[in-house]
């Protein structure tokens, strides 16, 4: 059976169901309120990993989650990322990494997280326009300043993680992956031989993963969902596999959190297996 935990880095222990807080909304007022209820379950229920980012909201978000859960309770990790920024006011989001834009987004991130210290934070994509070298760097420098504690990167290929590895200690990878896409397969193998904890982002193949036949009928078997099947298919994948649903409702969360507790046999994995997408 594989672990409910994984330690990032080798140090941070979390539980490997976490959540993601993209979708909770941070206005109007009401619907403010039913994602800060959202978040605090979460918690109830035994989230000790939850992912944000600066481009949630300009912020937003990481305000809405200190709202929520500040003074943070032992143990709760609260990743974050950076490296995606506004052209101007009330411009378009693009591609950032430049040196003073990761320090400005890091230094919010501090502030509206209430911590002196992001013990994970992420490069949200890799800006093509500036150096690796100099996008790396200076979460290096920030990790030396005690800004920052680890450092992950999200959406990347084998050769970048590779690359960004001969640079700094990479502890995890964000990439986009669930059972019907599985396009970086090979990033999630170069993971779980380092030992590099895995987030897949869009864990669930929204509005797909029901509409499979087999799918269905596997969660029929077993007295479940579809999405909580496709979640445990997750956790059974690789023991680096932390996935990181997101929802607005409680319910969901609910329904997503369970999937922990869900067991497919061989027999289960076997038939899940076959049914990625191509391309």
């Amino acid at each position: 059976m594989a672990s409910h935990t994984f330690r990032i880095g080798g140090e941070l222990l979390v539980g490997r169901l976490g959540f993601g807080a993209m979708h909770l909304p941070t206005e109007p007022a009401a619907d403010r309120e039913s994602a800060v209820a959202v978040a605090r379950r979460a918690v109830e229920l035994g989230v000790t990993l939850i992912d944000t980012a600066h481009l949630y909201g300009g912020g937003a978000n990481e305000e809405l989650l200190a709202e929520a859960l500040f003074p943070y309770p032992a143990g709760l990790l609260i990743t974050t990322k950076v490296g995606v920024a506004r052209t101007g006011p009330g411009g378009d989001w693009r591609l950032d990494g430049r040196p003073s834009v990761l320090r400005d987004q890091v230094d919010q991130a501090l502030r509206r997280l209430r911590v002196d210290r992001v013990e994970l934070l992420q490069l949200h994509r890799i800006d093509p326009g500036t150096p690796l070298a100099e996008q790396l760097g200076t979460l290096r420098e920030l990790q030396t300043e005690g800004k920052i504690g680890r450092i992950g990167l999200s959406e990347v290929t084998v050769d970048e993680l590779d690359r960004a590895r001969t640079m700094v200690d990479v502890v995890s990878v964000q990439n986009r992956y669930n059972l019907l896409d599985r396009e970086h397969e090979p990033v999630l193998e170069a993971c779980a031989a380092a030992d590099i904890a895995f987030l897949p982002w869009r864990p669930v193949a929204h509005g797909t993963s029901g509409a499979r036949e087999e799918i269905g009928a596997v969660a029929r078997e077993l007295g479940a969902t579809p999405t909580q099947v496709a979640l445990a298919w997750l956790l059974a994948r690789s023991p680096v596999v932390l996935p990181i649903p997101g929802t607005a409702r409680a319910e969901h969360l609910e329904e997503n959190l369970a999937a922990a507790r869900l067991r497919l046999t061989p027999a289960h994995l076997s038939r899940l297996d076959g049914l990625a997408e191509p391309g």
